[in-house]
């Protein structure tokens, strides 16, 4: 399999973010951006909205795109087992809720726990995978800045 398209969500509202809190033996306790892969024939912007719903519950629209990264994961386990993980490209976009309504999550991940609302100004005191986008993330936000966040090779997959 090639590389994984995959449509990420920060999500404000309020000053604050929707953030998936996480848990894997490799990573251990981690944030991460609600959103995941794109299907075939379905537009990153569907993605980013069908994918947040999925996770979180909530409808979303996407009002900017804001970055992209790229990460490999080097781990020949995950690479042989999970090959459609082991090397990804997020398309990051700003989001706001379309609505006050949630439902019931339909399809989280195996390390998502549950989703959270962090305050902006809480961002850089927590550790957000990927980690490019960790370190950017305040600016992204306050800057309303566009960033290419590079390339990674990480030991491990996350969500």
């Amino acid at each position: 399999m090639g590389v994984r398209s995959t449509a990420k969500a920060i999500i404000i509202d309020n000053d604050k973010v929707l953030l998936n809190k996480c848990f894997d033996k490799n990573n251990g306790h981690y944030y991460s951006l609600p959103g995941g892969g794109q299907d075939k024939y379905e537009s990153i912007y569907d993605a980013v909205i069908r994918e947040c719903k999925e996770e979180t519950g909530y409808n979303v629209i996407p009002e900017r795109f804001c970055g992209i990264c790229e990460e490999i994961c080097d781990n020949e386990e995950t690479r042989k087992f999970y090959s459609q993980y082991a090397h990804k490209l997020y398309h990051i976009f700003i989001c706001k809720l379309a609505n006050d309504e949630i439902d019931k999550p339909t399809n989280i991940d195996d390390m998502q726990e549950e989703s959270q609302w962090i305050n902006i100004e809480e961002l850089n005191n927590i550790r957000i995978l990927p980690s490019s986008l960790g370190k950017n993330i305040y600016n992204i936000i306050k800057d309303n800045l566009v960033l290419d966040l590079g390339s990674t090779h990480i030991p491990y997959n996350h969500g």
